[in-house]
């Protein structure tokens, strides 16, 4: 199966910058993955290209072509951002703070430590060294935090944590001395950053904003008369730098410094040894303060900010949640408003600046703000703690994710949105069911209830409970949807309620083990349930008989899963078996032994390697396919297994992710990284001033430490939790430890012909259009299989041709033409036409597609969810129409 990575969700944002691009598309990094998300349309999508960590940092061309993104390991990538490949790869020596790249995209400046380097940025040529130093500026006395530009291109700003900000210029000056970066002296706390102001009018640079991280903000500027006096018995060979001021808030100091303006010695205004580059440099010697202020006072800091040189504006983001919108260069206050009840960790102006993003990594929270109709353009939260379970709706269209947060979200899979958060559980979430009807969700909790979902008011409109609090740990209802049975994890019972009356019906008991499997079967009224007493029960509801069948294993069991066809069982156990059972006739029919397949990786606590730690390895989610051909698997590892059922082999091995700050990635560790007293990666040696959430990205873990201690989680371990196929069986999510990973069928460069003969060519299948032959150029089309004819054929058909057409396929090609028609009807805008091909092949080949559903399965669900969600859009357009014209018409009649 030709599965690819499509999309990561439930995580929108973490930590580190956000970047805009091309004013709408929002670039934010995931994990060690990159998150695309365009405003304009709506949606989301995560690059396929990993990074050997989380990410640190990233930056974008101006023209929004190139992506740069480095690690925590100094390891950098340089992306293709609208080929989403990756071009050229370096690291680092030292710890990258920040990158930039310059307004005409040709230099990238990066903050590698106390070092300012400049590479020149690499094209699309493949060179065996593309990236080349430019120049490397090692004035700073500690990390660099803050870049910024010239409009120009030649000249940087950068803000240390020594509380100073430089004023670096990149072309050699003749004069040794004006080669020294000038600084910018005053502020008492780190700078969080540094900015370039100019003139609307000249487009030059007139003014420089500095802001450390206690709130403090100075606005510098340059006089541009020549000062031609000099102070009596001083020889100044270079310019001075403004003193030290004293901090006052809402002094305006204007004009403070300037009897102390120095000029070189014997300087008369010409010089041979002058060029036009030199005339700036001379003019640093007349940088002053001309005013500061403080944004907030102390306890919040300040821990972001941006700036936006077209409007003059500065927007800060603080550890309180509050961010604030200030007009320059008077700090006249726009908006101080709270959006978070954690801290801000990024902000970031859009490039008309009518847009304000806003990240924070404690929460997960990206959110887009558009500040002069104070209304939001996209508000994201990912869930706080790990993924626990999945849901599919029946028609392919969302994606229920529950949590160890206590909260289920709806995600639109097309899209990668959340669109609705409940959060009335109280306990973590364990297990979620989408009823038939497709507007219903129900999900389990360890809270003790079991609780019904309205997707159409967003509501809880039933609650089941039992007469004494028990704890949830599975769910299932029947097709009918009037049965609810929830399976417990404390009293090894099984509790069934009534759908339509809430009330409780039975509780079935005999499990001597937590029930952590439960499924009805696709075809009757027969329950299926697994225990860790290593047995599978059968039960019958509806007859009244109880338990009627028992499987015994060996080992504990640990979920269960039914094949659509209701003909055949899976179950796996303890021991990384995956047994698949007869449940008409209550025989095993094959065992799949899949510890050695989901082997691999060794944790840092870990005694023995990776190729001899497989006791502990098993299956703890199955899945069937839509057609029931395979079947994935997934557990404590970083791998999904995909099987073929009939011969019982593994088809594919899918690595969750490559991410080294996983626990469980690498198959070898590093001997340097242990010490005396352990690992390294379980040693807090995390700075005590470090903004966490800032430098690194942040990831919650449900865990309670000892009162009193030093909070030290580790790293968190990969695996996989939950595994959906999605009914369509186009794709399939994981729950894992990252999020959750979606993966589709991708055919764009699958070339699979299914009756290939010398005759039948695209050659072939134009001539036939060309001679007027619908019909033969559709087969000939069909036996290619490729995309670009097929559809070619069906649009150029026409309307009183349909029938006849349809009537002539094989069946054997029905479902590659159903499965093509389901593509077209999502992007093709003739709407009637694609449902009249529809409604003449379910006239012309209804009694074979009901003969062979299963195997039409997943292409019918395909086409039904493409007609549902045009439905859809059709009922709410003329809902909307309808109104209007009864308001237009109730307005004509008051008029006579």
């Amino acid at each position: 199966m030709n599965y690819r990575f499509q999309n990561l969700l439930g995580a929108p944002y973490r930590g580190g910058n956000v970047v805009v691009v091309n004013n709408s598309l929002l670039i934010s990094p995931v994990g060690n993955r990159v998150a695309v998300t365009d405003l304009v349309k709506s949606e989301t999508i995560t690059l396929p290209c990993q990074a050997s960590t989380n990410l640190r940092r990233i930056a974008a061309s101006p023209d929004g072509v190139f992506l740069l993104t480095v690690d925590e390991n100094n390891r950098c990538l340089f992306i293709n951002l609208p080929r989403r490949a990756v071009l050229h790869r370096i690291s680092f020596k030292h710890p990258v703070s920040a990158v930039k790249f310059s307004p005409d995209g040709n230099l990238i400046a990066v903050a590698a430590g106390k070092l300012l380097q400049i590479w020149r940025s690499p094209g699309f040529k493949k060179e065996f060294f593309p990236f080349e130093l430019i120049k490397t500026f090692a004035d700073c006395n500690d990390r660099i935090t803050a870049l910024d530009w010239s409009p120009d291109s030649q000249f940087i700003l950068a803000g240390s944590k020594d509380l100073t900000v430089r004023l670096f210029y990149l072309k050699q000056s003749k004069r040794k001395s004006y080669n020294k970066p000038f600084l910018f002296l005053g502020h008492r706390d780190a700078i969080v950053g540094a900015f370039f102001g100019v003139d609307k009018r000249t487009n030059k640079v007139t003014k420089v904003y500095t802001l450390s991280r206690d709130g403090a903000i100075f606005s510098w500027g340059y006089s541009g008369s020549d000062v031609k006096y000099q102070e009596p018995g001083r020889d100044v060979s270079e310019p001075e730098s403004p003193g030290t001021p004293e901090l006052r808030h809402g002094e305006n100091v204007e004009g403070e410094n300037e009897g102390n303006l120095l000029k070189r010695k014997d300087y008369d205004g010409k010089d041979d040894n002058f060029d036009e580059e030199d005339g700036f440099l001379l003019h640093k010697m007349k940088w002053e303060l001309l005013k500061k202020d403080f944004f907030m006072q102390a306890p919040a800091k300040l821990i972001a900010c941006d700036y936006h040189r077209g409007l003059d504006m500065v927007v800060v983001g603080f550890s309180n949640g509050v961010f604030g919108l200030y007009q320059m260069p008077d700090f006249v206050c726009i908006h101080l408003l709270s959006i978070s009840r954690e801290k801000i960790t990024n902000v970031v102006f859009n490039d008309l600046g009518n847009w304000l993003t806003f990240g924070c990594g404690k929460l997960g929270q990206l959110l887009v703000w558009e500040w002069k109709s104070e209304s939001y353009i996209l508000k994201q939260q990912g869930h706080y703690f790990d993924v626990n379970c999945l849901a599919y709706s029946p028609d392919s269209q969302f994606l229920a994710t529950g949590a160890d947060d206590n909260k289920i979200k709806v995600w639109t899979v097309s899209s990668g949105f959340c669109f609705v958060t409940f959060s009335e559980h109280t306990n973590a979430v364990t297990a979620l069911h989408f009823m038939a009807s497709n507007h219903c969700l129900l999900s389990a909790s360890l809270d003790g209830t079991v609780r019904a979902w309205d997707l159409f008011r967003y509501r809880n409109f039933r609650t089941f409970v039992t007469p004494t609090p028990k704890q949830f740990v599975s769910l299932a209802s029947d097709q009918s949807g009037e049965v609810i049975c929830a399976g417990t994890l404390d009293s090894f019972e099984i509790f069934v309620w009534s759908m339509k009356t809430g009330r409780l019906l039975d509780v079935l008991s005999g499990h001597e083990g937590p029930v952590h499997g439960l499924m009805f079967s696709p075809t009757n009224a027969i329950l299926a349930s697994s225990s860790w007493d290593k047995t599978v029960r059968l039960w019958d509801l509806f007859e009244g008989r109880g338990g009627v069948e028992k499987f015994d294993h060996t080992h504990d069991v640990l979920t269960v899963v039914y094949r659509p066809d209701g003909k055949q069982l899976a179950c796996s156990t303890l021991d990384g078996q995956i047994h698949f059972w007869d449940p008409l006739q209550g025989l095993e029919m094959y065992t799949i032994e899949g510890r050695r397949d989901i082997a691999g990786g060794r944790l840092t606590t870990d005694r023995r390697s990776a190729a001899n730690s497989t006791a502990g390895k098993c299956f703890t989610t199955l899945c069937y396919s839509a057609d029931g051909s395979y079947i994935l698997a997934g557990g404590s590892s970083k791998y999904i297994c995909m099987y073929d059922v009939a011969d019982q082999v593994l088809l594919r091995r899918f690595q969750i992710t490559h991410n080294l700050s996983l626990d469980g990635v690498l198959d070898f560790l590093n001997s340097k990284n242990m010490t005396e007293a352990g690992p390294m990666d379980l040693i807090d040696d995390d700075r005590s001033d470090g903004e966490e959430g800032v430098d690194k990205q942040t990831q919650n873990k449900l865990g309670y430490d000892l009162p009193g201690s030093k909070p030290n989680h580790g790293r968190p371990v990969i695996r996989t939790k939950c595994l959906r196929i999605a009914p369509t069986g186009r794709s399939w999510a994981a729950a894992t430890t990252e999020g959750v990973l979606v993966y589709s069928m991708d055919e764009s460069v699958m070339f699979d012909p299914t009756d290939l003969d010398i005759d039948v060519t695209p050659e072939a299948v134009d001539e036939a259009l060309r001679d007027d032959q619908p019909k033969r150029a559709l087969i000939l089309s069909l036996r290619l299989n490729e995309d670009t004819l097929i559809r070619k054929c069906i649009i150029t058909v026409a309307p009183a041709d349909i029938p006849a057409v349809a009537s002539s396929v094989p069946f054997k090609y029905l479902q590659r033409l159903i499965e093509a028609l389901a593509e077209l009807l999502e992007n093709c805008p003739h709407l009637e036409f694609i449902l009249r091909w529809c409604q003449e092949i379910c006239k012309a080949h209804g009694h074979s597609i009901q003969q062979n559903y299963r195997n039409l399965l997943p292409a019918l669900k395909s086409l039904q969810k493409a007609i549902t969600r045009f439905h859809q859009d059709l009922a709410d357009t003329c809902s909307s129409n309808e109104y209007m014209l009864r308001y237009l018409c109730s307005t004509s009649n008051k008029k006579q």
